[in-house]
């Protein structure tokens, strides 16, 4: 079978919208239809258009969801007239705008600002038409009727590892709450006005967070391991995006090489860089539980049994299940099988308990 990713193909790039009657100022709505979008009158910007083709519908708002980490989480939004991102780009910042037409499998995107031929070329992964849902044979009951339910969910890739390590490591070791409000405040400190006709944020860069003292990210509810974490990050910046040149496997132990990062922590930032369908982040409070539940019928995967498959096959769902036949389309199966609750998760990993770096 055609993988969607393979069918994925810029038709128009480089394009000028003029359309300006179907404008989407900031805070307004487009049109139903999702017409293409200008730039407002007089900021001397237009926005550059591409549409990809894509093999099978894709639900943006589906695939794109987990890359938002809160409702502050200003890099991201979803509005009536699409998906807008803020991201950075080798040739500057840029806003992206993704949204598919009724009857239309296409996924359609514009970009505004220095980095927008650079963010349309990476609108194929972020839309996930780079990845293979076929690589999931659903052989157990729950998973497929899931995928009987979800059809149009696909993995997002971002291309970019930074962007998605921080938001894991303000993640460690606390609530869903406190690690979307500590985000939701990095931004506020950190972050500038993305370009375009909606009000984003841009993901602080490299050279902001190793400059910030330690101290100053306490306002923002990050202790000091945590703060050197993300100071390290930032100082490893060109090293760590090399990475991405690297199979996800490789890449995640490159990152467990720094000091503070382990695992669970390794797994969130290549899972949203790669898309990749076999991460699985081990060492999660609640995670293993709830997929023995949901595949093993078994209330704790500590049990026996439980415990050992997910050990021996890297958290993944197969483990609950007891086969390893799902290895290569392991997180895809995990995330139908047990979606993540985040009014309760509690974010206890102790895998990523390593000694704080010094100042």
């Amino acid at each position: 079978m055609t993988r969607a990713g393979d069918s994925a193909r810029a038709d128009t790039v480089g394009r000028n919208t003029t359309e300006g009657d179907d404008a989407v100022g900031r805070g307004g709505t487009a049109p139903a239809g999702h017409a293409p979008v200008a730039a407002p009158q007089g900021s001397g910007t237009e926005p550059l258009e591409a549409c990809f083709s894509a093999a099978d519908p894709v639900d943006l708002r589906l695939t794109l969801a987990p890359l938002r980490h809160g409702p502050n989480d200003d890099t991201i939004r979803f509005r009536r007239d699409g998906a807008w991102l803020a991201r950075r780009t080798a040739a500057g910042p840029a806003t992206l705008r993704l949204w598919t037409a009724p009857g239309d499998e296409a996924v359609h995107a514009q970009a505004w600002g220095p980095g927008a031929a650079l963010a349309l070329a990476a609108a194929p992964g972020l839309a996930g038409l780079l990845d293979d849902p076929e690589s999931l044979v659903p052989r157990h009951r729950l998973v497929r009727e899931l995928q009987r339910r979800f059809p149009r969910l696909r993995l997002a890739r971002t291309g970019q590892l930074l962007p998605a390590l921080v938001p894991a490591v303000t993640e460690q070791k606390v609530t869903v709450g406190e690690a979307q409000a500590a985000y939701a405040a990095l931004l506020r400190r950190l972050g500038e006005d993305a370009p375009g006709p909606v009000e984003l944020v841009l993901p602080p860069t490299g050279t902001c967070l190793a400059a910030l003292p330690y101290f100053e990210f306490h306002p923002m509810g990050i202790e000091r391991h945590r703060a050197e974490l993300l100071k390290q990050a930032g100082r490893l910046e060109p090293k760590i995006e090399s990475w991405m040149a690297l199979t996800p496997e490789q890449a995640q132990s490159n990152l467990q090489e720094i000091p503070g990062i382990g695992p669970w922590t390794a797994a969130e930032a290549t899972r949203a860089a790669f898309g990749d369908p076999d991460a699985v982040s081990p060492g999660d409070a609640h995670l293993p539980d709830l997929v023995a539940w949901a595949l093993a019928g078994d209330r704790a995967a500590t049990t026996p049994g439980c415990s050992s498959c997910w050990t021996h096959t890297g958290g993944s769902a197969a483990a609950s299940s007891g086969c390893s036949r799902w290895r290569g389309s392991r997180s895809r199966g995990l995330g139908r099988a047990s979606p993540r609750d985040a009014s309760s998760d509690s974010r206890s990993r102790s895998d990523d308990r390593r000694p704080a770096l010094g100042g």
